[in-house]
């Protein structure tokens, strides 16, 4: 019992050092660290302090209004991916949302549907590319915006061009960049205290991310759940 007690630390110590455990849903790692690292500098030095100002000097009205502008975007979005995924229900739930919400709640900044919790969850591209068969993809972390899969990324793609040549109707480029910037913003501001949360939970703040998001996305998307490095370690079996 002693020799196992002394042996976890450093169990748990290599099980978070990159290399050690090659992840099956992780093929890309060293990059994928490298952009995380990358992305982790970003954020210290210009997304943080940007969303910690937004949240200072921006009523919290405001900041709800412009929160309920995108997610009216994101309900359009669901609707046409509810359809492509050959679900009726959700996707008319989708639709009246966004058409009410762009009319009577002037173009999303107002939620007037009364609703206290949605009856379904928005849904993208890439939980369609899912659905249409594209499972278990590999892990991706895309500069800027973090976490994510080939095939998500591969969806972000197509709603950002869904969003920008449907909903705004191609618009000029430096609206464009606004709307990105202020969704952005919109969204690290809600996320503020996350990251320090993620430090202190893991000894591998990546493996901790990354692990985390592959089982969400296990959840919404059918895939297979992902496994962690010390779920194969039997350590009755390194001490004999």
């Amino acid at each position: 019992m002693k020799r196992r007690l002394l042996l976890l630390p450093a169990l748990l110590l290599l099980s978070g050092c990159a290399g050690w455990w090659e992840h099956p849903r992780d093929p890309l790692e060293p990059m994928n660290r490298a952009i995380y690292r990358f992305n982790e500098e970003a954020d210290r030095y210009v997304m943080k302090p940007v969303a910690e100002t937004y949240r200072d000097v921006t009523p919290d009205p405001v900041r709800i209004s412009i929160r309920r502008f995108f997610n009216n975007l994101g309900d359009a979005s669901s609707a046409v991916n509810y359809t492509l995924q050959a679900r009726p229900e959700p996707a008319f739930y989708s639709f009246a949302r966004f058409t009410l919400n762009s009319t009577a709640g002037v173009l999303g900044f107002f939620d007037v549907t009364g609703e206290d919790e949605r009856r379904f969850a928005q849904t993208g591209f890439g939980d369609t590319f899912a659905r249409w068969g594209w499972k278990n993809s590999s892990y991706f972390v895309i500069p800027l915006l973090g976490p994510s899969t080939l095939r998500d990324g591969t969806g972000l793609v197509a709603g950002s061009a869904f969003q920008n040549n449907v909903l705004y109707g191609s618009p000029h480029d430096d609206a464009l960049m606004l709307s990105g910037v202020a969704g952005a913003v919109s969204t690290r501001e809600r996320l503020l205290g996350l990251e320090e949360t993620v430090k202190g939970a893991a000894l591998d703040p990546y493996a901790y991310t990354r692990d985390g998001w592959l089982q969400m996305r296990a959840r919404t998307t059918g895939d297979d759940p992902p496994q962690s490095a010390d779920e194969d370690i039997d350590i009755d079996d390194l001490v004999e």
